[in-house]
């Protein structure tokens, strides 16, 4: 058998390539009013500026139904999840207590992608495509935090008061980026958001998007992921861009962020994620 790996919703990997690489999802929940939402399974019309609707990760008991799933389709070879940030969601840590209920020594081992939406799902695409090889348990996980640890994400909304409001962003960045500039532009450094700069402008907050992902990028290739909520011609005008001014851009992803992390983003927002070496598309 292999390796299995699993993510959760926020990755916002499409599902033709969960199902090529046979990465297990476990979904997130989203709280509108009294009813509890699984991302990616129930359906749902979410008003994402309502301070009604809010987000929790999935339980241990949740991961680790996922997590002993994936293992036994694995035939004991093991599992590699690759999770939101841990700064960001409690995910992580509901996944590290799932580890610990099953049995001692189950073959389960855990990553930190330091990063959200597809900051998660390129890591979980270079662990399932090492997988792939054959590669042992080990090798999997080495790909992930090494993909991981390359990625750059820099993301535009149009106000940071619900990622404030959610905790996900301090509350001087969230004046600075809500009352000074027209289009806040965010990274996430470390596993956690952060005001990068301010810009007053949109057109000059696109350009200063391009440019930050062209720097990151480097030289020598790189994997692109393009999100957007509600914003299609945005996502589309950064990603010719990109592919005009990245001449080593090797595989270019573009998806919408899920109703999971739409409710702390905001309608409009873009996001774009960068991995320098790419997430092993030479193994497809």
């Amino acid at each position: 058998m292999a390796v299995v790996v699993v993510t959760d919703s926020s990755a916002s990997l499409p599902a033709e390539l969960t199902a090529e690489l046979d990465i297990a999802v476990a979904p997130l929940h989203v709280l509108v009013g009294d009813r509890t939402v699984r991302e990616g399974i129930d359906p749902v019309e979410i008003d994402y500026g309502a301070d009604s609707v809010t987000t929790s990760a999935a339980s241990p008991g949740e991961l680790r139904e996922v997590y002993a799933a994936a293992l036994e389709r694995s035939g004991g070879d093991g599992v590699v999840a690759v999770h939101i940030s841990r700064s960001l969601s409690g995910t992580w840590e509901a996944g590290r207590q799932a580890v610990a209920d099953m049995p001692p020594g189950s073959p389960v081992r855990l990553v930190d992608s330091l990063g959200a939406g597809l900051a998660t799902g390129l890591p979980t695409l270079a662990a399932a495509r090492c997988a792939r090889t054959g590669a042992s348990l080990a090798a999997v996980h080495d790909a992930a935090v090494a993909a991981a640890s390359r990625a750059r994400t820099y993301i535009l909304v149009n106000r940071t008061e619900q990622l404030r409001r959610g905790g996900r962003l301090s509350s001087a960045a969230a004046f600075f980026g809500s009352e000074l500039v027209t289009k806040p532009l965010l990274q996430i450094v470390e596993g956690r958001l952060e005001l990068r700069e301010k810009v007053r402008t949109r057109s000059k907050a696109y350009a200063r998007l391009v440019a930050a992902v062209v720097e990151a990028a480097g030289t020598e290739g790189a994997a692109v992921g393009v999100q957007h909520l509600g914003a299609p011609e945005a996502a589309e005008t950064v990603c010719r861009q990109l592919r005009e001014q990245l001449p080593g851009l090797g595989e270019l992803i573009v998806a919408e962020f899920g109703p999971a992390l739409g409710v702390h983003l905001g309608a409009g927002a873009v996001g774009v994620l960068v991995v320098p070496g790419g997430c092993g598309l030479e193994s497809r």
